[in-house]
């Protein structure tokens, strides 16, 4: 049994006899049919692939209108980090600044250029005080009009994607819808008060350390003078000259840096033992005899006194000096042992008991009767001897004359003395002034020291609206298919409404890490040295690295804090201000300053499940809600409220200037401006 047959004709019934002629051969029936075949098949499949691509570009749009909500969130972000960036960087610049006060105003002579410092620093956090209020203020206005941005610029977008015919609407909407950011940190205060006050008290310590320094410097140089430099006679060229006195018992000292009120003591010892030991009394009359005899007991008297003398240095710098004054008339001989002790022989004469100047007064011939004072003769105990007349005034002479001239040893020696009276008050005035300004230090490093932990608080935690993300909702109108692919072989055909969600959140772009965006905002500022002068020239450069570094704080707080102490001229080391730069120094070292991550936030696509889940809500049923929601067109306003997002305009259209912020050192203000057009996606 046969199916068929070979030209494809049943026997007797012509089947595709249209299509096939005897031959076998196509006819021409079958060839048009084929051709109307084949352009029905290809008008079908391109009017499928047009509604299938522009099915799925409402896909594109709504990934794009979720990223453009998102760019005003990241722009935000950005926004908030400058400011933070700007508070913290001028707190820490401005204690540093009153640390640098702190450091030279407790170097001696420095006091002024101290308070000038000081004044600075106190300047800078006045003005962080300021900006911080009004930025706080400023960021907290423009966060609360952020979730209008959002749905205002996500619209546009969304708008902007209409042609061709095909009408798309929708916005995205912010997650969270409100505000959970806490800017009170940006409202912290430094109190610098104790810091001012301990600028002032040590520079008043300073002043004294000075005045009391210069007085020492110049009872010092007196002293040396008198010992060494003066010219022709000073007490080392009187104890050469008249005790014979060379080598070590007679030293030179070639200037003042190198001597102190111990090198005239040691010479004043030897020279009254070599005068002493050199002095015998005799003479051809009564009144050489009695000279003589005076000037002895005056060598003696006066070897006692020096050999009881001292001069000594205290590890701290105070000294002690003992430097005897020595009698130079008979009423302040009358004060000394001179005057008191029973030192000189007494006979017993006719007239009774007489005092004599010495045992080879021709007077003296009677029986030795001991010894007695001159304050007895005074009061009449013995009598005074009418041969050598020996009394308290002969004594009182032997030091008046060679006191009174500059050729006299002991003229000298009284210059001396009261040289180092003077250095010593002087030199422990200088000493306790210092000490008052080591506590003041002291104290300084501490305050300091909590003065950085005030600014070392958390920063401010920024979660403003759409900082889990954005979800965009759109949808799109019903159309035809194009005339063109269907008129002349299909019936029409319709494009049917549809809609689509997509979510965006930021996330961290690690090619940003080491971004410029606070290096172009300083530029923007005017960079340029303070215009303060002196040590306060590097203010500007200190706040601009601060603020560069403010990614890093931790390490450039220390960096740049102490290269601006470390710049401070005068401060000579070995000094308080030198320990008190070295110990801020470590102090900023110390302080924990968490790094901030300075990478840009870029939004990226991101599952819409994803920023649901983490605003609590239902996948499916939100987004079928939405949907629903969605009118057909509005403004950005009627958008939010019909998907349930309340929003307000804090700050209008055109610009909002967040806060003025104050230049350090120039005594300038930059107004810093947002664009809100440009953040709304405005043309």
């Amino acid at each position: 049994m046969r199916s068929g047959s070979g030209s494809g004709v049943e026997r007797g019934a012509p089947v595709l006899s249209l299509f096939r002629d005897a031959r076998d051969g196509f006819t021409t029936v079958a060839v048009a049919v084929a051709l109307v075949l084949s352009l029905a098949l290809t008008f079908s499949v391109a009017t499928a692939t047009w509604v299938a691509g522009r099915s799925s570009e409402v896909q594109r749009v709504a990934d794009a209108g979720a990223m453009a909500g998102q760019n005003a969130v990241a722009a935000f972000s950005t926004i908030a980090q400058v400011v933070d960036a700007c508070v913290l960087s001028m707190g820490l610049a401005g204690v540093v600044v009153l640390g640098a006060g702190l450091v030279v105003s407790c170097v001696p002579g420095l006091s002024a250029a101290g308070a000038g410092v000081t004044e600075a620093g106190r300047g800078i956090l006045d003005a962080r005080r300021g900006f911080a209020r009004s930025a706080a203020e400023g960021i907290e206005r423009l966060e609360a009009t952020l979730p209008l941005l959002v749905v205002a610029n996500s619209a546009s977008c969304v708008a902007a994607n209409s042609g061709d015919g095909l009408s798309y609407a929708g916005c995205a909407l912010p997650f969270p819808t409100e505000s959970r950011s806490d800017f009170s940190a940006l409202r912290s205060d430094v109190d610098d008060r104790r810091l001012e006050e301990l600028s002032d008290q040590m520079g008043e310590a300073s002043d004294e350390a000075e005045e009391a320094h210069d007085a020492a410097r110049a009872a010092l140089e007196r002293g040396w003078l008198a010992d060494c430099g003066s010219v022709p006679y000073c007490l080392r060229e009187r104890a050469g000259s008249l005790a014979g006195l060379a080598g070590a018992l007679n030293p030179d000292y070639p200037d003042a840096s190198s001597w102190s009120f111990g090198a005239p003591l040691l010479r004043a010892r030897a020279y009254y033992a070599a005068r002493l030991e050199a002095e015998v009394v005799a003479g051809d009359d009564p009144e050489e005899l009695t000279d003589s005899a005076c000037r002895r007991a005056y060598y003696a008297y006066a070897l006692q006194e020096v050999s009881r003398g001292s001069y000594a240095e205290a590890p701290d710098g105070s000294v002690s000096i003992e430097l005897p004054s020595l009698p130079s008339n008979t009423d302040q001989t009358r004060e000394t042992e001179l005057y008191t002790d029973a030192t000189w022989p007494c006979t017993e004469e006719a007239a009774g008991r007489t005092l004599h100047s010495s045992p080879l007064c021709p007077g003296a011939t009677g029986a030795p009767s001991g010894t007695a004072s001159l304050s007895a003769l005074d009061a009449g105990s013995v009598r005074p001897c009418a041969t050598c007349k020996m009394d308290v005034v002969d004594l009182g002479r032997v030091a008046t004359a060679s006191t009174a001239i500059e050729n006299g040893f002991e003229h000298h020696w009284r210059l001396i003395v009261e040289a180092s009276e003077e250095y010593e008050r002087a030199r422990n005035e200088e000493v306790a002034a210092e000490g008052r300004a080591r506590e003041l230090a002291e104290e300084a490093e501490g305050v300091f020291a909590w003065a950085l932990e005030q600014l070392s608080v958390a920063r401010p935690r920024l979660c403003p609206p759409g900082a889990w993300g954005c979800v965009s909702v759109v949808t799109r109108d019903a159309r035809d298919v194009p005339a063109g692919l269907t008129s002349a072989f299909l019936s029409s055909a319709e494009l049917p409404a549809g809609a689509a969600v997509s979510a965006a959140a930021l996330a961290p772009d690690d090619s940003t890490a080491r971004n410029s965006v606070l290096s172009r905002f300083l530029d923007a500022l005017g960079a340029g040295d303070s215009a303060l002068g002196g040590a306060l020239d590097g203010v500007m450069e200190l706040w601009g690295s601060l603020l560069v570094g403010y990614g890093s704080a931790y390490g450039d707080v220390a960096r740049a804090g102490g290269e601006f102490l470390d710049g401070l001229d005068g401060v000579l080391g070995g000094t308080v201000g030198s320990w008190l730069r070295a110990r801020l120094t470590q102090v900023m070292e110390a302080t924990g300053f968490e790094p901030v991550d300075l990478r840009l936030r870029k939004p990226v696509l991101v599952n819409t499940r994803d920023v649901l889940d983490q605003s609590g809500l239902e996948q499916l049923s939100t987004v079928r809600s939405l949907v629903d929601a969605l009118p057909a067109h509005g403004s950005p306003e009627e958008f939010a409220r019909a998907m349930g997002v309340w929003v307000v305009d804090e700050v209008g259209s055109g610009s909002l200037t967040v806060a003025e912020v104050p230049v350090p050192g120039t005594g300038l203000s930059i107004p810093l401006t947002i664009d809100l057009s440009a953040l709304a996606g405005a043309a």
